[in-house]
């Protein structure tokens, strides 16, 4: 890939083994970038990754993408992998949240993975370990909660780097307005466009039924999004299950902004 450091390890990966390319599955290292190279290098290991990132925005390539690399068990045959340093708990560097956009901007040009966040292990886009479950090795805790809620922001970046829109300017998009009267636990308006819109940015499954309800589950859902982008959060809050006016125009915006 163009702008990773070829670093090819000679074992513990499997020569024109990559059946397919469903997405780009995110990890969390639990050490260095040094010392995750080393040890893709050692025989013990039976583990290795497509892609690897450093703090300081250091980018690796161990294995060539028409090879199997060895990093989420099932889904190592239709899945590319990137590992990043640091440790459960971390959220990702912005140098790190550039390096996981690039791989995705190109992965979409290269293997047409599309730019969206996977709903599962069965989806296509962006992906984390986690999300395999125990066909994926049973790894809940990588890259952790904390990286998940960036997922989005790989997204957008990856985006900017497709050519969807300008780096640094605001995309040419005009959100729908706000609907007056729009919050938790009513069905008046429907909540049915806010679902769509967190079903495109990647906060809400694909497979959730669309409800005009306002409910629990698009509440979690909202404050995911909240989460990822706490300026538009209620002030003082962790969990925020309402969206306004602002934070209803930069979801649209993300969701739907080309």
């Amino acid at each position: 890939m163009p702008g990773a450091q070829w670093r090819p390890i000679p074992i513990n990966f499997t020569n024109n083994g990559q059946t397919q390319v469903r997405g780009v599955v995110v990890h969390i290292m639990a050490g260095t970038l040094a010392s995750t190279d080393a040890w893709f290098r050692n025989s013990q290991a039976k583990a290795s990754s497509h892609f690897g990132t450093g703090k300081g925005g250091a980018l690796y390539q161990w294995v060539d993408t028409t090879d199997r690399a060895w990093a989420q068990a099932a889904g190592n045959t239709s899945w590319l992998s990137v590992e990043n340093e640091g440790k459960g708990g971390d959220t990702l560097t912005d140098d790190q949240l550039d390096r996981n956009a690039q791989v995705l901007a190109w992965a979409h040009k290269t293997h047409g993975v599309p730019l969206q966040v996977a709903d599962g292990p069965n989806g296509r886009g962006l992906g984390y370990h986690g999300m395999g479950g125990k066909a994926w090795g049973n790894h809940p805790s990588c890259p952790g909660s904390r990286i998940v809620a960036q997922l989005p922001e790989i997204l957008r970046r990856a985006k900017l780097l497709a050519g969807a829109t300008t780096p640094g300017k605001p995309a040419a998009y005009t959100p729908p307005k706000f609907p007056t009267g729009l919050a938790p636990n009513k069905a008046t308006p429907s909540a049915k466009p806010l679902q769509r819109a967190l079903k495109a940015a990647g906060f809400l499954a694909k497979s959730v039924a669309e409800a005009d309800s306002y409910g629990p589950t698009t509440q979690s859902a909202v404050a995911k999004f909240h989460n990822a982008h706490p300026a538009y959060r209620a002030a003082g809050t962790s969990h925020d299950p309402a969206i306004g006016p602002k934070g209803w125009a930069a979801l649209h915006r993300l969701a739907y902004a080309k």
